[in-house]
């Protein structure tokens, strides 16, 4: 693959921009983070702080420097500020630079820095709610898509066959989990975000995703169990309760299985609920609704460990096929 290079000074300048833009980017993903478990609007009202509703100035919501500047505490109620914003917002600007030296100044450079400005909040998400918002990565899903156009039919091809192959292996290993352990034994949108992933990365990838995700989650779920007691974090309500007589989003029950139904609703409410709905025979509680899933203390978040996969197999492709042997390599989903 042939990397774009920017002549003289304006290769170290361009970069630093970028470092710039993923700080600046970053910052935002801090919105994303904590707004949209709670359903909230990303883009009203202002960045404020959660404990006094002190509305931040431009000059204190610059990424890194502000936390630095204000000592990490808020300017009107002297609230602690969480490490967590400055640590995002170079995070992001750390991979986007990372993702410049792996693509240089070429089009592969556009979906790479899409799908970090993905995983990071997504990441993020799961570890605080335990959810992944199908509004990030059924969009994600079709960005890959998208993106793959300029590419060529082969990308294009690849793309939507990473899409379909990762949503639908990871629906059965839910269905099978559901059949074999009678409870959730993998997370609703964890197949939504290996789709989006194999959008992004091909189907070529989805293997290797699997293997690092599982061997790192479990390394670091074991010793998070022996250390704390728990191998995840606690699980924080995300979701606001739904007002009397609205219907949430995207839920809907297995009526196609009641008596009475005409035939032609049955057959389109199959392939429907099929996509998007909880796996039949889940837990009721005694007003026959589904119980709520509640982690536990073996549980562990799988989204952070499908996200660090993908950027892994993303920036260490080339690294990855010259230390492996081809055959494992190209298993793995490692381009050079």
């Amino acid at each position: 693959m042939t990397h774009s290079s920017l002549p003289g000074y304006f290769g170290p300048l361009f970069a630093v921009f970028l470092f710039v833009l993923g700080l600046c980017v970053g910052s935002f993903l801090n919105v994303v983070i904590a707004r949209v478990p709670l359903d909230q609007s990303i883009v009203r009202p202002g960045s404020r702080c959660p404990k006094c509703g002190h509305v931040l100035s431009w000059y204190e919501n610059i990424p890194l420097l502000s936390w630095l500047a204000l000592r990490a505490r808020c300017r009107g109620c002297g609230a602690p500020i969480s490490a967590r914003y400055p640590m995002v917002e170079l995070l992001t600007g750390l991979l986007y630079f990372a993702c410049l030296r792996r693509f240089g100044w070429s089009y592969e450079l556009v979906p790479a820095l899409v799908l970090v400005s993905l995983l990071v909040p997504l990441a993020f998400i799961d570890l605080d709610h335990w959810i992944l918002p199908l509004s990030m990565t059924v969009s994600g899903m079709l960005a890959g898509i998208m993106l793959a156009i300029p590419l060529g039919t082969e990308a294009l091809r690849d793309a939507l066959i990473g899409a379909a192959v990762g949503f639908l292996s990871f629906r059965l290993m839910e269905y099978v989990g559901w059949k074999v352990f009678q409870r959730e034994a993998l997370g609703a949108g964890d197949k939504y975000l290996v789709a989006m992933l194999g959008a992004f990365l091909s189907w070529r990838a989805l293997l290797g995703i699997l293997l690092f995700a599982s061997m790192q989650g479990a390394v670091v779920g074991i010793v998070m169990l022996l250390l704390t007691g728990r191998a995840g974090p606690r699980a924080e309500e995300a979701e606001p309760e739904t007002p009397e007589g609205e219907v949430p989003p995207l839920t809907m029950t297995w009526e196609f299985t009641q008596p009475g139904l005409p035939f032609w609703k049955r057959l389109l409410l199959v392939p429907v609920c099929l996509l998007v709905q909880p796996i039949p025979d889940a837990p009721l509680d005694e007003e026959g609704e589904e119980e709520e899933w509640i982690p536990e203390r073996t549980s562990i978040p799988f989204g952070p460990w499908l996200a660090l996969a993908g950027l892994e197999l993303l920036l260490l492709g080339p690294w990855l096929a010259r230390i492996l042997p081809p055959d494992i390599a190209m298993m793995l989903g490692a381009v050079p």
